[in-house]
């Protein structure tokens, strides 16, 4: 990315405020160094981690990146076998604090509050503690200036020494000086210390009278420092165990750093990861004080900015705005007065290019999509005074050469008014060739004029859209809100109007522009306007079609599954019948047998045959055929004639049923046919006439069987019923059941007081037929299960 569009874009200004939210030095100059990627892949990634660390510090919190020091130069020391001094080795102590830390915050715990696994768990998973490491620096070194005495037992025994010749030196002094002081010697009571030595404070005219050694004097000359020989050996016994406290401290520090040299590795990665991590947070604590959110990217380079605000204005006053090119439009043409704001969404196309690049969230609303562009060019300064010199006029067109030099198909170019500077007329030409050329490369640019002639362009040149910033007359201010497909208009003579021009002078200048001038804006705004509405009419009729072609799709597919449903609806019902039609023809074998037996007991023959002959007849006419005959013609019944447990005959499949359910407002209703239970619409139902309960009861035979088979419900309701009654009921239709050879049936009781429930329980309990049943888990119903 080059460094002309990120400092006119002003993204080191974004970089700026990425540094005051890192926590350490090194994360600081991470941040500073931040530049926009050229990659989907390395934007997506850099977008995730930064979603990712925001999502961590809204469920757990901020995470403190402070005491993170750069440790490059020791951890080299170390490397060539170096000793590294207490304050290296503490930096080193902070590092791994801060990795304790980080990694207590980062890594799963004990406590339940963890988020998923996400982009940064793998950082915080490597992150190398070394606890016993850190625990031993932390135990050994109390500050820069100290060492803790338990460091070593060589220290500890020097310094025990140290503390026994101090006192003795003190103990002597003090005598020594409480004698001097009486004798009017000493210039102050006091101990003090000179070239590392304990020395009294005498009076200079003593000096000589004085057994020891002069090792200061005053300024004024009034007062000599003298050592007292009697303390000198002591003082040299003191001088000695302070080398020796040297010795035992450097000796330490080489233990330590001999301890620390195998993980130099381990130290640098926790280091860059340390660094790494401080930079990802100060991008999510960024996008939480914006109140950003997570772009998308685009394949085609097409940008969509959804309430997008400029994260450099005060949000109190930032408008947020609008835009979307790139699909239908590669080119966007921003018209309208100056100070509109027509900058102002050119830059933040920009920015937000630049900030979705470099992994940072955008202060817009979510739905915001932009594209991933390797390069972006701008052209954007100070145009909006009166006068506009040649030299500005030259300095941007130096620029729009070079740019045009460098742009590419998969470039921004961003131009802040195209062809300013110079007379209208070349500038508008200028400008119309510029952009024609941009266009032809397919090249995605924003343009800023107050040309007219643009705006034609704009209309007539397929791929570009106008677009404008509002302007409120009656207050004279900008809204700054941009409107897409809409032209911009000077609103000159307005203003004028608003800020006391006499009427006189704007109507002769009204007469200055002619009927065909006055009426060019409002004629391309109104062209403008006619083509972007028939532009939304296709873009919604291709939607029409492309749903109804969905439509039709789904339609397509349940048609067939109907189909196939029905196909094996009649392949079971034909099963079904063959299996009626074999249990009847044992039954009237049976039947037979039966009577041939009661023949050879001596009944009358002929009476006996002629009960055969009427058994099978009367077999025949049950089921002629495996064919079951209409009563009833289609379309002869009104929704109100059906009754719930109606025998019915579903004349698409010719298969007998019963009413499960009364018809809804559209005719359909559930039929149970069998052990199945159907939705069919009325139009395909012939009510049956009810049987003369004679015919049922002459003959019971396998024929009964099958019709109970097909008008018997899979569910039996027993909801509002007493006890007594419910168990009758079910006592009945267990039975009916069983015979219809239904493998499972449902009896639906209720959850009420449990009464009802118990009682049917104890009913299947005593059921011999019954193999087991199983309470629903709502407690509402229980299924039943026949045996074989």
């Amino acid at each position: 990315m080059n460094d002309k569009a990120i400092k006119i874009l002003e993204f080191d200004k974004i970089r700026e405020m990425l540094v005051h939210l890192a926590g350490s030095d090194l994360g600081r100059r991470r941040c500073a160094a931040l530049m926009p990627t050229d990659t989907r892949e390395q934007a997506e990634a850099w977008q995730q981690e930064t979603e990712d660390a925001l999502t961590r510090t809204y469920s757990k919190g901020s995470l403190s990146f402070s005491g993170i020091p750069d440790i490059g130069d020791s951890l080299l020391r170390l490397e060539r076998g170096g000793c590294l001094q207490i304050p290296e080795l503490l930096r080193i102590g902070s590092l791994l604090t801060a990795v304790a830390r980080a990694k207590a915050y980062g890594c799963p715990g004990d406590r339940g509050d963890d988020v998923p696994a996400d982009s940064l768990s793998e950082r915080f998973n490597m992150l190398q503690e070394l606890r016993s490491e850190k625990l031993e620096i932390t135990r050994c070194i109390i500050s820069e200036e100290e060492i803790a005495d338990d460091a070593s037992a060589g220290l500890k025994s020097v310094r025990r020494k140290m503390k026994a010749t101090n006192d003795k030196i003190h103990e002597r002094l003090g005598s020594i000086l409480s004698a001097a002081s009486q004798a009017g010697m000493i210039q102050d009571a006091l101990i003090t210390m000179r070239d590392g030595r304990y020395c009294l404070p005498y009076k200079s005219e003593y000096k000589n009278q004085v057994a020891g050694m002069v090792h200061d004097q005053s300024a004024s000359g009034s007062t000599s420092f003298i050592e007292p020989m009697e303390i000198v050996k002591l003082n040299n016994e003191l001088r000695e165990l302070e080398i020796a406290e040297a010795e035992e401290i450097q000796k330490v520090l080489a233990a330590l750093s001999e301890m620390l040299a195998p993980y130099t590795e381990d130290l640098r990665y926790d280091r860059e990861v340390m660094t790494e991590l401080d930079f990802i947070f100060a991008r999510a604590y960024l996008a939480k004080e914006m109140k950003a959110v997570r772009p998308e990217f685009s394949d085609d380079r097409s940008v969509k900015i959804v309430a997008g605000r400029h994260p450099l204005i005060d949000p109190k006053k930032v408008v947020p705005i609008d835009i979307a090119f790139g699909q239908s439009y590669s080119m966007v043409v921003i018209t309208g007065p100056n100070t509109g704001g027509k900058t102002v969404s050119l830059k933040t196309v920009g920015l937000f290019t630049l900030m979705g690049q470099a992994g940072l969230h955008v202060p817009a609303k979510h739905g915001t999509v932009l594209g991933i562009f390797p390069e972006v060019f701008a052209d954007i300064g100070d145009e909006q005074s009166i006068e506009q010199s040649l030299s500005t006029f030259s300095s941007h067109m130096t620029n729009t050469v070079k740019i045009l030099e460098q742009a590419e198909e998969d470039s921004l170019v961003l131009f802040d008014e195209l062809g300013a500077g110079t007379d209208p007329t070349e500038g508008a030409a200028l400008a119309m060739a510029i952009l024609s050329r941009l266009h032809r490369f397919d090249i995605r640019t924003m343009a800023t004029t107050h040309y007219a002639e643009l705006k034609v362009f704009a209309m007539t040149t397929e791929g570009v859209i106008n677009a404008c910033c509002e302007f409120d007359v009656e207050s004279l201010r900008p809204t700054y809100r941009l409107l897409m497909g809409i032209p911009g208009k000077s609103n000159a003579f307005a203003i004028s109007k608003r800020l006391g021009l006499p009427d006189e002078i704007i109507a002769e200048a009204d007469s200055y522009i002619g009927i065909r001038d006055k009426s060019f804006e409002d004629m391309i705004a109104g062209l403008e306007e006619t083509r972007l509405k028939l532009e939304e009419e296709l873009s919604q009729a291709k939607a029409d079609r492309r749903e109804t072609a969905l439509q039709r799709s789904e339609w397509e597919k349940k048609n067939k599954a109907i189909e196939e449903r029905k196909d094996r609806i009649i392949a079971d019902a034909k099963a079904e019948a063959g299996r009626v039609l074999q249990d009847a023809k044992d039954f009237a074998d049976e039947t037979i047998r039966r009577i041939n037996k009661l023949g050879t007991s001596g009944a009358n023959m002929a009476a006996l045959e002629d009960e055969r002959r009427k058994t099978r007849e009367k077999l025949n006419d049950t089921v002629p055929q495996n064919e079951l005959k209409k009563e009833q013609k289609k379309g002869e019944h009104k929704a109100e004639e059906f009754r719930i447990g109606d025998s019915v005959l579903v004349l698409s499949m010719n298969t007998k049923g019963t009413i499960h359910t009364l018809p809804n407002a559209k005719g359909d209703c559930f039929v149970t046919m069998g052990i199945m239970t159907t939705k069919v619409n009325i139009k395909d139902l012939a009510i049956l006439e009810t049987p003369k309960e004679e015919t049922v009861k002459k003959v019971f035979t396998a024929t009964g069987i099958g019709n109970k088979a097909m008008t018997i419900s899979p569910e039996l309701n027993l909801v509002g019923k007493r006890t007594d009654e419910a168990v009758a009921e079910l006592d009945k239709y267990l039975d009916d059941a069983y015979l219809a050879h239904i493998h499972k049936v449902t009896i639906i009781h209720g959850r009420g007081t449990g009464a009802v429930r118990q009682a049917v329980h104890q009913h299947c309990k005593r059921t011999k037929y019954v193999k087991s049943y199983t309470i629903s888990p709502d407690y509402g119903s229980t299924e039943v299960e026949f045996k074989d």
